[in-house]
């Protein structure tokens, strides 16, 4: 053997011997732990301006509910234990300013304006009861309350428009229980209870006339841990509760498989004569109960984790977030939900306010409850009951976590902690690609990740997922998921004819969902117009040859001068192209531009010859352009639940055909579904196929696609080598994010405010 040989064997040897050492060495060893690198300098500072728009903190709650209780000259009763002849404070939020003097603020240095609170509150111990909202302020130490109801309605409030609140229901339940003491025997044979087991859900609106407050409540068997909405017992109770005095209280009707009575001794008689056909429904176990969604296997390995190896790239400031030329103030609206202000991109205002403004469910049924339930959900409190969310399921695991506060029927504020969560999202899917083959070879793409503000109200049954995203493209994507459970009848007779059997005596029954937004655009200042696009044909002759016809497509343009041609019906045509247009153009003449792109399959929500449609009228529109105007703050209002036909405030009153050109303009958007329960709905409704919503898209505002300045863009050639980290950021991945998260520990308390 030469010593060539020799030599070379060595090497190989000394060079084993050093990857077994580094095997050894590196076995077992935990991933370090992810760094944070700080963001690149971004405009994250606004000095506070942002806070022009700030919710309201629980100190300057507390100050609000001082200053009332000593300066209205009336006694005020805590509202979890007022009755309805007491005086209380309903409600505390911000009044947010006149959208005139907040731009002076933000954009010509004005003086910061007055921060104020709206008291909303009920006037039961009056010769004349009512409801009064008084706008209190300055906030942090009020000094003075005004007035505003009749400023902003036209008229006193009347005190049978306001929404029920707990302890009036806790005063109905009782009176349900004592009522149902009077049929002992039939509740034993029809559900094996004495009624105290059983759960209600309320109904509204609550009569048939304005000062009605008569409602239907339906009740279900209620096993602990489980979803009782999908085990009805077939029992319906009419509550009249219209006087002050719990004492005028009285059961008005009762309904039972099909057949009504005039109280629960009536429906206990027929049962003794024998007089009633009762479907017997034995008392369901935890284990075998519809609707539960306890696990039925054991947990498997943990699915895909998305988390940010470098830290968050977007930074929040008390109420703002700004992302890559993102700045954003958010807040919520304890009534009708999330709602956003001074929406900036790259440093220009696109949108003044973005924000929902009501969620209505429509239902239909052969039982006199689910007949009758017309929900707008904002009279519950969209944004009230927007509870904790569960880390990792609800939102991604590390993304950040927000608490929202809040004052209604309590003199003292809570707190929904963790109820708005904030992240960035990466959709899996290119924004933008494209890989050459001819000519010359390349590849150029950007990934699609957004920045993702979610909530989720809980709203009896069903859970709606609120979600605002903002992309790298300038665009605005609002979407809504509905889940949770279904509502659901007694299944008997022709129930078929108003949805889905899902159970051995529940009707999944149809219903519609159809939800309500503002949306405030400027776009390159707040005058803006309105123009339609879209797409016709016109019959030409080849030039070519003068001797062949061609159908040519050709774009339609037109400018909307009245907000009646602005006024868009649901089903009926609406042009493909409908942009909010700025007064200056882009570099290649156009005018600067956002376009709204809806996606919805909404239907009709009510005929028009209904008595309560007036109070749900933006429900006639898929979009409605109208003139921005302070006293027309909201399509809606939360006394239309109660008294619908009256309604305290009529969208349809703002379309008046006044001009919209050059003007300050909002977008009332509307998209909806119906939804016919079925097998699959049980035990939950999923989120896949139930969601809606829409885009805000520019269109020629920028003289490019924006996303071209991403630092996440990609491009390599043939003649290069696309695994090197210098020439592709994504060959970086294997080093820069081999790291392990820092994961906080799991905790949720989403439980202790109910």
């Amino acid at each position: 053997m030469n010593v060539k040989t020799v030599l070379i064997l060595l090497i190989l040897a000394l060079a084993t011997i050093f990857a077994l050492v580094c095997v050894l060495l590196t076995r077992g060893r935990v991933p370090s732990a992810c760094q944070h690198q700080p963001l690149e300098q971004e405009d994250t500072d606004d000095d506070g301006q942002s806070l022009v728009f700030a919710d309201l903190t629980p100190e300057e709650m507390v100050q609000v509910v001082r200053y009332l209780q000593g300066n209205l000259g009336v006694q005020l009763v805590d509202a979890s234990r007022a009755k309805p002849s007491d005086n209380c404070i309903a409600s505390v939020d911000v009044q947010v300013p006149a959208k005139a003097e907040v731009l002076r603020f933000l954009d010509a240095g004005g003086a910061r304006p007055a921060r104020e609170a709206l008291a909303v509150l009920y006037f039961g111990s009056q010769p004349e009861p009512n409801v009064t909202e008084y706008v209190v302020g300055p906030l942090p130490t009020p000094v003075y309350h005004r007035d505003v109801t009749v400023q902003k309605y036209g008229g006193k409030v009347p005190y049978h428009r306001r929404p029920v609140t707990s302890k009036e229901y806790m005063d109905i339940n009782t009176l349900i229980q004592q009522e149902l003491r009077k049929a002992p025997r039939f509740l034993a044979a029809c559900c094996e209870s004495d009624g105290t087991d059983l759960a209600f859900i309320t109904t509204a609106p609550r009569g048939f006339k304005s000062g009605d407050r008569a409602t239907w409540f339906v009740l279900f068997h209620n096993v602990a841990g489980t979803g009782y909405y999908l085990s009805p017992v077939g029992l319906e109770v009419l509550v009249d509760h219209r006087e002050l005095h719990v004492s005028g209280w009285w059961l008005r009707h009762v309904f039972y498989n099909g057949q009504y009575f005039e109280g629960t001794a009536e429906l206990e008689a027929a049962f003794t004569a024998n007089l009633l056909e009762v479907v017997r429904i034995a008392k369901p176990q935890a284990e075998t109960v519809l609707g539960s969604m306890r696990p039925r296997r054991p947990p498997g390995s943990p699915g895909p984790l998305q988390y940010e190896h470098q830290g968050p790239r977007y930074s929040i400031r008390d109420n703002s977030v700004t992302f890559q030329g993102w700045r954003i103030a958010f807040g919520m609206n304890p009534n009708s939900g999330p709602r956003f202000f001074d929406i900036r991109y790259r440093g220009e205002r696109i949108v003044y306010e973005l924000s929902l403004q009501e969620a209505l469910a429509l239902y239909g049924s052969n039982c006199p409850g689910g007949m009758s339930t017309r929900y707008l959900d904002g009279s519950f409190g969209i944004g009230r009951f927007a509870y904790e969310l569960v880390r990792g399921l609800d939102c991604p695991y590390t993304a950040t976590y927000m608490d929202q506060h809040y004052l209604a029927e309590s003199d003292t504020p809570k707190t929904n902690q963790n109820s708005l969560c904030i992240f960035e999202h990466d959709a899996a899917l290119p924004l933008r690609r494209h890989f050459s083959d001819s000519q010359s070879f390349y590849y150029g793409g950007l990934r699609r990740t957004t920045l993702v503000i979610r909530a989720i109200s809980t709203l009896i049954n069903y859970d709606y997922i609120w979600d605002f995203m903002f992309h790298s493209s300038g665009a605005i994507e609002v979407r809504v998921h509905a889940t949770g459970y279904i509502s659901s009848s007694f299944f008997y007779g022709q129930g078929t004819n108003y949805g889905n059997k899902v159970g051995p005596h529940t009707l999944g029954t149809m219903h519609l969902h159809h939800i309500h937004y503002k949306v405030d655009l400027d776009v390159d200042g707040p005058l803006n117009s309105l123009e339609s696009q879209d797409m016709a044909y016109e019959l030409v002759k080849d030039p070519w040859s003068m001797q062949n016809t061609i159908e040519r497509p050709y774009l339609r343009r037109e400018r909307l001068e009245r907000e009646d041609e602005a006024a868009f019906p649901l089903n009926t045509p609406m042009p493909r192209y409908l942009s909010f247009t700025g007064p200056k153009p882009n570099k290649w003449g156009h005018p600067r531009s956002y376009r709204i792109q809806i996606t919805s399959f909404a239907g009709e929500h009510l005929p028009t010859s209904s008595p309560m449609e007036r109070s749900i009228s933006w429900g006639r529109y898929q979009l409605a352009v109208t003139q921005r105007k302070e006293e027309e703050p909201t399509s809606t209002s939360i006394y239309n639940q109660n008294d619908p036909w009256t309604p305290t405030v009529t969208f349809s009153d703002f379309i008046n055909n006044e001009t919209i050109t050059n003007k300050d303009l909002v977008a009332w958007i509307s998209v909806g579904f119906l939804h016919v329960p079925h097998a699959e709905d049980v035990p939950n409704t999923v989120a896949v196929g139930n969601s809606v919503g829409f885009f805000l898209r520019p269109y020629n505002y920028f003289n490019e696609d924006p996303s071209v300045d991403s630092p996440d863009s990609i491009y390599f050639s043939s003649e290069q080598d696309a695994g090197a980290c210098g020439v592709n950021p994504l060959a970086c991945l294997p080093s820069t994010a081999s790291c392990a998260p820092h994961l906080p520990p799991f905790h949720y308390g989403g439980f202790l405010n109910l």
